[in-house]
């Protein structure tokens, strides 16, 4: 069963967003909040697997109800956006966005954007079966995928899930070097629209984290012309 907290002001959204899902998956136990601050107290009292939340707002809008989420939480965080609030998203992935869903919206996509979020990031971490080893390991940069922890000279990095993610695909690839449009199209799992710029900014982000020198990276290395790399540590 996983725990789905929609916000939106509009109450015919959070509705139709909530028949949607239902729809699509029995197993999933839907939380109702129409302004941001209800979306805090919800999430502060229960144990939320995904956030379906809505940026324009009044009061706390989505993109304020976000960095205050991201203080806290790392759960995975769906934005629903206008076609006109480009800026928006851009400020969204900054502050640790895992997706957006542009409005109107369909609802295949929405269902399947939630799955996806789910799938990939594996909150509870109740897989029934045999504990397993799966750390990758470059050097000081250890990734523990089973607990999607990572640590660089035994420190521990606080990443989001989309971090974690474009992270972990680099390093399971040292040496090669991937696009923009690829790392989205691996890690977001769609069409790789508006990529550039939202790499970019995990890019930097992962960076001023694991990075003693973020300006001069010694992992995550740019490659003029083509895109980016693991650089591959002894």
């Amino acid at each position: 069963m996983y725990h789905i907290l929609i916000c939106d002001d509009e109450e015919d959204i959070v509705r139709a967003l909530r028949i949607y899902l239902l729809a699509d998956n029995k197993d999933y136990s839907i939380y109702e909040a129409y302004n941001g601050n209800q979306a805090l107290e919800i999430l502060a009292s229960n144990d939320i697997d995904l956030v379906l939340m809505d940026v324009m707002m009044p009061g706390m809008d989505g993109i304020e109800t976000l960095c205050e989420i991201r203080k806290t939480s790392e759960v995975p965080v769906i934005l629903l956006t206008a076609r006109s609030e480009a800026e928006d998203k851009r400020m969204a992935f900054r502050l640790g966005v895992d997706d957006y869903i542009t409005k109107p919206f369909n609802k295949i996509e929405v269902a399947a954007r939630v799955e996806y979020q789910l799938r990939r990031n594996s909150w509870k971490g109740s897989n029934g079966g045999e504990k397993k080893s799966n750390l990758i390991v470059n050097g000081p940069l250890v990734i523990d995928n089973e607990s999607k922890s990572v640590k660089v000279d035994g420190k521990p990095i606080n990443l989001t899930p989309t971090e974690f993610s474009i992270l972990k695909m680099l390093t399971e690839n040292a040496g090669s070097v991937f696009s923009p449009k690829q790392i989205y199209k691996q890690v977001w799992g769609s069409d790789p629209l508006g990529a550039e710029n939202a790499v970019l900014v995990h890019i930097r982000h992962i960076r001023e984290k694991i990075e003693i020198y973020p300006a001069q990276p010694r992992y995550l290395i740019s490659v003029f012309g083509y895109g980016y790399k693991m650089e591959k540590l002894d």
